[in-house]
């Protein structure tokens, strides 16, 4: 009796590492049913494609409709089973998607995995909780530490469509990072919408530092680093735990959004311009050796010459280690929706180009003050001429590399290594191995 073949599952994720991390759960819930899933295969022939979607800003909705349009195109073809279509962009306009594409098979938002399942004849199993197939490097992965977010920031649609905050227990979050070093994780990312609200809901208290500790604690995981802190009501202990951790990278991600006070009480951040000096200072007063990054946005309503003005001077004497800026997408929804639009697409870009090439600068200068330095680094890739790795000022994806030529020795991907840094480019470094 011949044996029917398994349907063949491709995942695609669109958008942040939050949503990585959701494809990486659907997977661990698949395999653990028994079904034959992939993550964005091209050599593969699929049988049933599930989209994973990002509904955050313009561009992203973009990229997930036309993806979406894509793989129904491929569907009418023959080429393909089934499509099924989750995450952000679902969640958030799922009637208007199951009218325009009736193509695609379901349509789930980011709280539906169960029913998803369901379409595989698969259960939710809870016993899997603490498991994660990675879809990463082996040796990094995301640890999501909880989720959904009670700020009220005017231009962000993340609460319509990832609900209020939810923190995952402390010694959840411990199961599953074990099990990821177990499998080879040598460097975790903690991601949230908002990390340094973490505990509130469930502790009563902001638990970031009590978490970071016992997860310095676990053997064989070699760095730690924190991504999506909010400034107001930043928890200053967190500062002293990297500094005085070692496996703790002296690095944190704060996406401060603007320079400009006006500016930031019309974003409803929760803090001004003068209070976000003082932050940066006393959290490098505390740990000199700290790595700031951060993300603004430029040409949001009512931003004026004067206020982007302010935003470039705070870049300029803030002189951050790494920045990226978006430009303002208006949003449905959100508080600033119900502003005029009023900056030109135009100006927004020219103010963004603006601030990057300032940045640019910056990072030129700070990579050149590091030429003759030894640093620590983690590889993560290679190719015919080059090893590419990071030092721990440095997360993957977004910051900047350690390129070393592949001709001066045999190195393994996922390992760490003594570089001495021997010159610079604007945001990467080049090196050669210490022995």
């Amino acid at each position: 009796m011949q044996t029917k073949a398994k349907e063949k599952i491709n995942i695609i994720t669109l958008g942040c590492a939050k949503n990585l991390v959701d494809s990486e759960v659907l997977m661990t819930q698949l395999k653990g049913n028994k079904k034959e899933v992939f993550h964005q295969r091209e050599d593969i022939n699929p049988d049933i494609v599930i989209i994973n979607t990002c509904g955050f800003i313009d561009k992203a909705k973009q990229e997930s409709i036309d993806t979406i349009l894509n793989y129904a195109k491929v569907k009418e073809e023959g080429l393909i089973k089934k499509l099924f279509v989750t995450g952000c962009l679902s969640e958030r306009y799922k009637e208007d998607l199951i009218s325009d594409i009736p193509e695609v098979d379901g349509f789930y938002g980011t709280g539906d995995l169960p029913e998803l399942l369901k379409n595989f004849e698969a259960k939710y199993r809870n016993e899997l909780l603490g498991d994660r197939i990675i879809t990463t490097d082996s040796h990094y992965a995301y640890l999501k530490i909880s989720e959904g977010c009670d700020r009220p920031c005017s231009f962000c649609a993340i609460p319509i469509m990832r609900g209020r905050h939810i923190s995952k227990p402390i010694d959840q979050i411990i199961i599953e990072a074990k099990n990821l070093v177990n499998n080879g994780v040598r460097e975790i990312m903690l991601i949230a919408q908002d990390s340094t609200y973490y505990g509130i809901d469930i502790y009563k208290k902001r638990a970031m530092s009590e978490l970071l500790k016992k997860l310095s604690d676990i053997n064989g995981l070699d760095w730690i680093r924190i991504h999506y802190a909010y400034p107001s009501g930043f928890p200053m202990d967190i500062v002293k735990v990297m500094r005085d951790r070692e496996n703790i990278c002296n690095y944190l991600d704060i996406p401060l959004q603007h320079g400009s006070t006006r500016m930031l009480k019309i974003m409803r951040r929760g803090i001004t311009r003068e209070k976000t000096d003082d932050l940066i200072k006393n959290i490098r007063d505390i740990n000199p050796d700290i790595t700031i990054r951060t993300t603004l946005i430029a040409g949001h309503p009512g931003e004026t010459d004067h206020d982007f003005e302010e935003m470039y001077e705070f870049v300029e004497r803030s002189r951050f280690d790494r920045l990226g800026i978006f430009t303002y997408s208006h949003e449905e929804g959100t508080t600033s929706h119900k502003l005029e639009d009023d900056v030109p697409e135009q100006l927004k870009r020219s103010r963004s180009n603006k601030i990057m090439a300032l940045q640019q600068k910056i990072s030129a200068e700070k990579n050149k003050n590091k030429i003759g330095s030894e640093v620590k680094v983690l590889i993560d890739r290679v190719d015919s001429n080059n090893y590419y790795g990071r030092t721990e000022q440095d997360s993957p994806e977004v910051d900047n590399e350690v390129i070393i030529p592949s001709k001066e020795m045999h190195l393994r991907v996922g390992d760490f290594y003594k570089v001495i840094i021997t010159d610079s480019k604007e945001y990467d470094l080049i090196g050669k191995i210490l022995l």
